[in-house]
């Protein structure tokens, strides 16, 4: 099997794997009433739904044309999502092709829900490090992708599988002098010096918690050791973060950490899934935590499953973003009696209706913190409104939306020069 067909055999399941900042539009549909296809394709969309949200432009991959043009570049840019390419938005807001794949499918676990699963019935495929290495950056050099997110199955355990991911880095860092952006994926069971060494070469690494607790993880991945194969090189990544210098890092820098939870593969509440979140972007700085809504895949013990509601997951990254850009403890989230978030409201509007509709923030004079708390008022416009009123008292609607602000999901909450402003704003 050549590399084209290996990267198209893995790029069937990589959407079920968020990367970078990434995510999905607001669902207005049910898994179920969704293609396998389409759900892909929904992944795959540049509209992020943050506070605030932010409008879709095009990838400037999309708009310059490749280095050369021979028929081999060509045919490449104009498969890419069928290698495992999509656009993802890097933390400081640009837009990158990105490369998701494995170094192999080949997994010796046997998680109930993953179609990589060893007691699963499918082709496998396996790339060598040297090999793995020249097949991106062909891909680099066409143009077509930008940046490398680098995952795999468990192969001969998780310091062999380890040491191969590294292997990988280090051609394409020394041998191909590649240097853009590269996200590691640290094997459960890596040895600590594995995982400093992971961090020396990329840009971002990651470890998938995939549960909660120990408890979760038994009913989802029974193979798996939460504490000791999972947890534990998280919180390596953030001693070594916290006690070597940065010039050890990448380019004088220490990559940042994510990880990420199936939704819904077990029956977890909202609050066990967000209080560790809460615990792990306070206590072990990651960047981001992700959330993925579970879907059954055939040839598992879990293809009778119920696939999770995709709204779930929109409310939990929703919850995620109070707790690491807005000061919201988790004591704010508007849980119910069960420990679920409400599907039908936005977390963020749901405490402002019980903390502010009755007792309305003045603009003017409220300090950056209070104003977080407003809905429609995010970490940038939040700034442009304390600049603006160094200047100018804000005296209605329109002076608050020059702002940035989304003014009409302020407006209920908010007094501006000590009055209410209209609910709606009026077209003269």
């Amino acid at each position: 099997m050549d590399a084209t067909a290996k990267l198209e055999l893995f790029a069937n399941y990589m959407f079920l794997e968020p990367s970078e900042e990434h995510v999905m539009v607001q669902p207005t549909n049910s898994v179920s009433q969704v293609s396998l296809r389409e759900e892909r394709s929904a992944y795959h969309t540049c509209s992020p739904f943050a506070y605030p949200t932010a409008s879709c432009r095009s990838s400037p991959v999309e708009q310059r044309q490749p280095l050369s043009t021979t028929a081999s570049d060509t045919s490449i840019k104009g498969k890419r999502d069928s290698l495992g390419i999509s656009y993802a938005v890097m933390p400081g807001g640009k837009q990158i092709a990105l490369l998701k794949t494995l170094l192999t499918s080949a997994c010796e676990r046997n998680c109930y829900y993953c179609p990589f699963r060893s007691g699963r019935d499918f082709r496998r495929a396996t790339f060598q490090p040297n090999e793995m290495a020249s097949s991106f950056m062909e891909l680099y050099r066409s143009h077509a992708a930008e940046g490398f997110f680098l995952s795999s199955g468990i192969a001969g355990g998780g310091v062999k599988t380890q040491d191969r991911l590294i292997d990988t880095a280090e051609i394409l860092r020394r041998k191909m002098g590649y240097t853009g952006y590269l996200h590691l994926k640290i094997m459960p069971g890596a040895e600590r010096a594995q995982v400093e060494r992971s961090m020396q070469l990329a840009n971002r690494v990651s470890v998938n918690l995939e549960a909660p607790n120990s408890a979760r993880l038994a009913q989802l991945a029974p193979h798996k050791v939460f504490i000791d194969e999972l947890l534990k090189p998280l919180q390596w990544v953030n001693d070594i973060r916290r006690t070597l210098p940065d010039q050890y890092g990448w380019h004088g820098r220490w990559p940042s950490s994510v990880t990420q939870f199936v939704i819904g593969g077990t029956d977890e509440s909202d609050l066990e899934i967000m209080s560790i979140s809460a615990e792990l972007l306070k206590k072990l700085r990651l960047s981001r935590v992700y959330y993925s809504a579970f879907h059954p895949v055939m040839d598992t013990p879990f293809e009778n499953h119920p696939p999770e509601n995709p709204m779930r997951e929109f409310r939990l990254y929703q919850s995620s973003f109070l707790l690491r850009d807005y000061g919201f403890d988790l004591e704010d989230l508007p849980f119910s009696t069960g420990g679920n978030l409400p599907l039908s409201v936005d977390p963020k509007i749901a405490w402002a209706q019980i903390n502010l509709a009755e007792n309305p923030i003045e603009v003017n004079t409220a300090d950056r913190q209070t104003l977080l708390r407003v809905p429609g008022i995010g970490p940038q416009s939040v700034e442009d409104v304390l600049l603006a009123r160094r200047h100018r008292t804000l005296h209605d609607l329109r002076d608050l939306q020059r702002t940035g602000v989304i003014a009409s999901r302020a407006a209920p909450f908010i007094l501006l020069d000590g009055h209410r402003p209209p609910r709606q704003l009026t077209l003269w």
